[in-house]
């Protein structure tokens, strides 16, 4: 019977170990999360390993060799408890999957704003009006519900021009 375990992996060596893995006919999950950079000379977007230095393997008790493992490049070691590797519930390996987005990475919630939070836009043509959160929208979208002559009227603005207010 198959299950998933953790694998501790060399600093920044997750893909690495995850291809290596892969070639000698193991199953692997590397989880990836799209994250925005922080930093004036680094700003933008990257995609990293959701849980650094770890990913998971899926394996056989009995009928998986398990021993060239620890010796592939890019792994450092079988996450264990006492001698008992670290099993992973496979109810947590399908819902992580589960959200994932089309191409598989899943997509941080890098702003944490909630429907009905006030926020100030921060950039464009309406900079400097508070407007209520409405809900995220694809391609890095927001909506927002703004008061205009008495009315509320919904607004999509690029997510990096909204902020909390302060």
């Amino acid at each position: 019977m198959r299950e998933w375990f953790l694998i501790y992996c060399k600093s920044r060596q997750e893909a690495l170990a995850a291809r290596n893995l892969e070639r000698q006919g193991y199953e692997v999950y590397l989880p990836l999360l799209r994250q925005r950079r922080r930093g004036h000379l680094n700003a933008g977007w990257r995609v990293a390993p959701m849980f650094p230095r770890y990913l998971f393997i899926h394996l056989d008790r009995e009928s998986d060799n398990w021993k060239p493992i620890r010796s592939t490049f890019g792994v450092s070691r079988l996450v264990v408890f006492g001698d008992v590797p670290a099993r992973v519930p496979d109810t947590f390996l399908d819902a992580l999957r589960a959200q994932a987005g089309e191409n598989g990475i899943h997509e941080s919630d890098r702003y944490g704003f909630v429907a009905g939070e006030t926020v100030v836009i921060v950039a464009g043509p309406m900079a400097g009006y508070e407007a209520v959160f409405k809900a995220k929208t694809a391609k890095e979208r927001v909506v927002l519900l703004l008061e205009i002559a008495g009315r509320m009227v919904a607004l999509s603005v690029r997510s990096d021009d909204v902020a909390h207010l302060e």
